[in-house]
Order: C-alpha cells, then structure tokens, then sequence
C-alpha cells in the first residue's frame, strides 16, 4: 500500500482547528449553536450524528463554502485541505493522470519544470528537480497507482480513460484523487459508500498512516473504530466531542442515558431484546469460528444498546405466510454476462434459518450470485430450483431509482396493500422514520438514504421468507443499521447478504461464504481473519502471474528463473520469518484479550471488594488493546513490506 507522502514540515509545525461557540443555520433551521472544541494536529476525529444534523454543512463551513451564523472558527492558512469531489466528470484523460492532479503542488512544479527546460533556464531546472524530490515527484506515479489498485481497480484500468469507468467507479478516483493530495487536513463524507469490503480494509489502513489532521464522516461503525481516536457527535443542536474511537463514545452516551429515568425502561428493553437473541443461538455458535465471533459481538450489543434508545427508527419482519424447506437451490449452476463466465458448478441449499454472509475480491461474483438467486440472472448452465411458496425480498442499490418519485412513502405502502388502513400504514412507515407530513412528501428530492429507507420499508412489509441483501447499508445512518440489525436478528426465514458494513455481517450472519475464482465455498475462518486471507490473495496471484509468465520461456531459462528465485526467497525468508513472529503475536494478544474481557463481563468483578480488581483488570485491556494496535500495525507493514519486496 505504501504510507502517504506527507506535507513538507507542515504537521509538525501546524497550530489547530479551533471552534469558538460556533452557529450554523440551514434557513431557518438551526443546525448546531455554540459549538467549542478544539482539533490538534494528527487528531483523526469522526464526526457523527443523525441525517440532517449538520455534518455536511461543518465540512462546507470548514472548506469556507459557508460563513457561521455566529462565533468563529479558525484553521491555519498554510493549510492544504483535501477533500472528495462529489462531481463525476467525462474526462477523457487516463484515470493516472486524473488522479496525479491531486497533488497541485506537483502538477505546479512540472509546469514550472517544462517551462524552465524550454527556456535553458539551467539553474532553474536544478531547483526545480530538487523541490520535486523534496515533494516525492519522482515515485508519484507509483504512488498514485497503488491508490488506483488500492480501491478496487485492476492492474493495467489505471490507463483507462476516466470516462470509460461507471459513476461509482469515478467516485472511487475521485477519493483516490484526494488521497493523492498531501494535504494537512483531510475531509472525507461517507467515503466507504461506493466501496466493497476490501477497498474498505485497504482504506482503513491507509488512513491509519496518515499523518495529517483528518475529520470523517460515517456511519460503518467497524471503520469508525479501526480509524478514530476522537469523537465528535451532533445532536440536539449541539457537537460534543469525545476521546476514543466510535466504541467509547458509544459507551459513555449509553452510561449517560441510561442515568436518565426516562429512557432506563426503554434501555432494559432493548438489552432484553438482543439476549434473547444471543441466548437462543448460543448453542450453536459453539459449531464454528465465525459464530462466535457473532456471539461476541452480540453480547457486546447489549452494552451498546442504551446508546441508541432515542433513536426514531423501530420496525421488525413479521413472521412470512409460508417458510418452505428448502427454499431455493442451486445444483451445479453457472452464472455469467455474454461469453465471460463468473460463477461455475456452484451448490447451494437454502433452508429457513440460514444467515450467509458473502464475502470474496472485487469483482468476483457476489452481487452475480444475489442476481442469480433473485432470479434477475439467468444460469448459464445447471438448475436454480425453487419451493412453491418462496417469496423472496431483494434489496440492492438500483431499486432505489425505481421508485416514483412523484408518489409519497405513503402511498407507495398503500400500493402493495390497498386494503389496509391509512393509519396502519401510517404507524408502519413511522418506524422507518416517515412520520406526520414526512410520509406525504414526494420521493423526488428524497436523500439516498431517505430513498433506502424506503425500499427497505417496501421489502418488510410484503413479509418474505428469503432475504437478499446487496449493499443494505449504504446511505443509511448509525441509527437506521443500529435497527435493521436488530430486525435482521428476529428474521425467521433464511438472508443471504453482501455488505461492508462488517459490524452488520457480524451481528446478522452465521455462516461466512467465499466467492472466488468461480467458486462458492464455505470460508474457514471469521471476519477478523478476511484481511489475512485477502493480503495472502493478492500474494499467490502475484506468485501465478509470474509462473504463467515461466511457460513462454525456454526450458534453460526456467532453470535460470528457479535458480533465482531460490535466491530471492532465502533474501525474502527474513521479512517472513517476521511476519510469522508478528502473526504468532497477535494470536496471544488476542487470546489475552479475549480472556480480560470474560473477566470483565463476570457480574463479579463489579463488586465493591472486588474495586482494585477491576481497575488492575481495566488498566491491563486497555494496555493490551494498545499492544494490539500496535502489533497490527506493524504485521500489516510486515507484509506490506513482503509483499513490495515479493514484487520487485
């Protein structure tokens, strides 16, 4: 991946972002008022809180898009500030040379350059060459290549024209694009909405390096905290800020709420909720590794749940009409687009209960395996055999377009079911948070998250017994995953979801399967372990490229390329014998880890004689959750550092 190139001097030096009882208004609606905190330099800080708070509005402010209705905010003005572009242009230039003008500085000195070498201006050359070391012009292609790969793009696309890529796609050059700018202070608005699962480990990384000021706005609460060390959450018309990553923060709003006697009952009911859960498939999530990943992370939700008891979203599925078994198979089915074929001879057998998560490479088959189920696909060879009752509800990002968008959310429920009572769908669609004039409103200038909200809406009500889930989650805040999840959990048929939202897989899924070189096979390990499996990918078919390149040599020039590469990997056998260590290490971590927090999760442990326990207890996890930051830190660079040396 390679750390980013940082701004010459200039963290180290920079003063900070101070908010000084700062005021927005949208209109007439207040967004936030009397807003102060200060963010010093290298603060990486989320910035949370419903739809419609202010988020977007605080970066426009900070881009000086905006002017504040009151009090004073102030950024250094040596400050390059970086942020995504929301705007998708046609251009016909490669998608290197878009993203390389990102670094405005660097495109400055090569003009300069050109110009000077035009004009024999040789001293002017030599200063120009040397500030284009100092700035890192000479390894910026390579740079901006590896970001181009880095979120999703094939090795060779990156001298594609940008306009021969979809708008998703520009999206991600757009961030690559922002990522290229060695910027001081770094915006980002929801980057992971356009992005699969690996670009989203990939980017989680990269930011871990960066080592500007950075303010990020999401709702994927796994990125929030993998990226964060601050916390800066708005509600009511204010903006608190937090230390800790996304987890903390989650904690201590729900420690705060939960003193209040007014959401103590509704807390208790929620908790009481998710134990339910846990306690009808503990049994179960004995069998595997991944389930008891999912059992940990939904005995942590009962801690997490109070911080969300305000929230406005509350709906769940109702029990289908009719739950077959089995529901759908596929027997030695193919799936492809025209002559290139994706998925090959897959079995798969859906029965009431099942909960898969899909995970594989980009571009592998996972959205082709939902089309194939969904029957929006039709196989290209063996069967896709269905029960009579099936009745499938398929959410995926283009259903979002479908709608009428002169129609309301109103009457796009009474549509499905023009028998029902306008109050009933009323009290319905409220869940979803469409409540008074909010459900008669016209679709059309409905946010994306808004419109998938809806969709989701439609799909619950009309009671199917097969889920299938492509991208749930994009668009949709902390609030509204916080509940579908919950709804997800009470699911009584069978789901099959692709997402990169891991909090959602987590919680939701008990079975992980892996889509890759055609095949649908079950994955051995749990989520945590998906980045490992995907670093050790991307190295064996670095390894498969250069043994295919073997057979178009002669048989004396194999022997040759053996004979050195024998070489090479006794050179390579220290950096592997590294990554070993790193690994070992980080099993024990995790293993220490996992014992403090049983001890902490003993009711025991809370007891006033038990006080100097607890803190010896507390003080350890957090000290071994620094040691495992810190050894994951350094075996990603391990096998960064393999991985590059593999290459050369």
């Amino acid at each position: 991946m390679g750390a980013p190139v940082l701004p010459d001097n200039r963290v180290e030096s920079a003063a900070m972002l101070r908010f000084d009882k700062l005021s927005l208004r949208r209109g007439i609606k207040p967004l936030f008022y009397d807003a102060t905190f200060i963010v010093h330099p290298g603060q990486r800080v989320g910035v949370t809180g419903a739809n419609g708070t202010g988020k977007s509005s605080l970066f426009a402010l900070i881009r000086d898009q905006l002017h504040a209705d009151g009090g004073e905010f102030y950024c250094p003005k040596d400050w390059v500030i970086a942020h995504v572009a929301q705007e998708t242009p046609a251009d016909p230039r490669t998608a290197l040379e878009y993203v390389l003008d990102g670094d405005e500085e660097l495109r400055l000195v090569e003009r300069q350059l050109a110009e000077a070498e035009t004009a024999h201006q040789g001293e002017r050359v030599a200063e120009l060459h040397n500030r284009l070391d100092i700035i890192g012009g000479y390894t910026a292609q390579s740079r901006a290549a590896r970001l181009i790969h880095g979120l999703g793009f094939k090795p060779g696309e990156e001298l594609h024209p940008v306009n021969s890529f979809s708008g998703g796609w520009r999206m991600r050059l757009n961030l690559a694009r922002a990522l290229m700018c060695r910027s001081d202070l770094l915006l980002l608005d929801e980057p992971t909405n356009h992005l699969d699962l690996d670009a989203v480990i990939w980017l989680e990384e990269w930011l871990k390096s960066y080592a500007g000021t950075l303010l990020l706005i999401s709702h994927d609460r796994d990125f929030l905290d993998a990226v964060t060390s601050h916390i800066a959450h708005m509600e009511q018309e204010r903006i608190t800020l937090y230390t800790g990553n996304y987890s903390a923060f989650e904690r201590i709003r729900a420690e705060r709420l939960a003193n209040q006697q007014s959401a103590f009952e509704k807390q208790q009911r929620e908790v009481a909720h998710i134990r339910r859960y846990v306690d009808r498939f503990r049994a179960q999530a004995t069998k595997a590794r991944q389930a008891q990943s999912r059992l940990k992370a939904l005995e942590r939700m009962e801690l997490i749940a109070p911080a969300h008891v305000d929230s406005p979203f509350h709906f769940s599925f109702k029990k289908p009409d009719k739950i077959p078994n089995p529901l759908l198979k596929l027997l030695e089915t193919s799936a492809g687009y025209g002559d290139k074929q994706i998925l090959n001879r897959v079995n798969l057998n859906l029965s009431p209960g099942d909960r898969i998560g899909l995970l594989g490479p980009n571009g592998a088959g996972k959205s082709t395996l939902i089309k194939l189920l969904a029957d929006e696909l039709a196989p290209s060879g063996g069967k896709r055999e269905t029960a009579q009752d099936l009745k499938i509800g398929y959410f995926a990002q283009h259903q979002l377009d479908q709608l009428n968008p002169q129609e309301s959310a109103l009457a796009h429920l009474l549509r499905l079911d023009p028998k029902a009572t306008e109050q009933s769908m009323r009290d319905f669609i409220g869940g979803f948070g469409f409540a008074g004039e909010r459900a008669d409103s016209p679709v059309a200038p409905f946010s994306g998250g808004e419109k998938a909200r809806l969709v989701l809406a439609l799909l619950v009500y009309q009671r199917p017994n097969l889920l299938l889930l492509d991208e749930p989650t994009n668009h949709l805040d902390l609030e509204m995953r916080f509940a579908l999840s919950q709804a997800l959990q009470e699911f009584e048929g069978a789901m099959v979801v692709v997402s990169h939202d891991r909090h959602l897989l987590r919680t939701t899924t008990d079975e992980l399967l892996l889509v890759h070189g055609g095949n649908v096979d079950e994955f051995k390990g749990d989520l945590d372990e998906y980045p490992r499996w995907l670093a050790e990918n991307r190295s064996a078919d670095l390894r498969k490229d250069r043994n295919n390149s073997d057979t178009e040599h002669s048989a004396t020039a194999r022997k040759e390329k053996k004979r050195l590469e024998a070489e090479r990997r006794k050179q390579l056998q220290p950096l592997r014998n590294q990554v070993q260590q790193l690994e070992k290490k980080l099993d024990d971590l995790n293993s220490h880890s996992r014992k403090l927090e049983s001890a902490l999760a003993d009711p025991a442990i809370y007891d006033a004689s038990q006080k100097e326990t607890l803190k010896k207890r507390l003080a350890e996890k957090t000290q071994v959750t620094q040691q495992l930051n810190e050894a994951e830190e350094h075996w990603l660079m391990a096998c960064e550092a393999l991985e590059e040396a593999e290459t050369l």
